[in-house]
């Protein structure tokens, strides 16, 4: 399948959470200060997005459904050299999302004292249905200004899987120069390094 054309891509970073100047944004450390202190917890179902501290929408059925057939997907079809991760923190330079789904560098061991960050990254994933405009907008500029070579949005609102490749961390903001739609029927890549390891149908992820 062809990639379709470069996604357009929202205006300036300086909107929207960017023009709330009257709300504190976090550093990463302090993020992780916060939570070693106890300031946050468990409980609070936080996760930092461009330094502001977003509320974690709650999963109704077909998407907690979603997530756990990805995370199946995932696990069973990741090469020796890859660890499949799901609904866990990752750090990026300006936040610490918790994305539904990723595919990380490394073994059993890679992360027990750290988080992925950088070169770890293959895939990361969000299932998308009530958070679809939060995922195209903030979360694809967080992922492409680091870089992160593959993105996957498993869209229930349109029963499709968009996949997001070619980072383009330098723009304003940052974003993904192709998206390719995979629809019911057709099967969607999973590519690491460049090369197609494993193939997972949409509608084995969809509702």
């Amino acid at each position: 399948m062809s990639p379709s054309s470069a996604p357009p891509g929202p205006p300036p970073i300086q909107t929207a959470l960017a023009q709330m100047a009257t709300f504190r944004r976090f550093t990463v450390a302090e993020y992780h200060e916060l939570i070693r202190i106890g300031v946050l917890t468990t409980e609070d179902r936080v996760e930092l997005i461009d330094g502001y501290l977003v509320n974690k929408m709650p999963q109704n059925d077909p998407h907690a459904s979603t997530v756990m057939r990805l995370a199946e997907d995932l696990f069973r079809n990741v090469p020796v050299g890859w660890q499949a991760r799901s609904q866990l923190p990752i750090t990026l330079a300006n936040g610490e999302p918790e994305p539904d789904g990723a595919v990380v560098r490394g073994g059993r061991r890679t992360y027990d004292t750290r988080k992925p960050t950088g070169t770890d990254f293959g895939i990361v994933i969000e299932v998308s249905d009530s958070t679809l405009a939060f995922d195209r907008r903030f979360k694809m500029a967080e992922y492409a200004g680091a870089g992160i070579p593959v993105y996957w949005i498993v869209n229930l609102i349109d029963e499709r899987v968009e996949v997001y490749t070619s980072p383009d961390p330098t723009a304003d903001p940052p974003a993904y120069r192709t998206r390719t739609d995979y629809a019911h029927g057709q099967s969607v890549p999973l590519v690491l390094d460049g090369t197609t390891v494993a193939s997972i149908p949409v509608a084995d992820l969809l509702p």
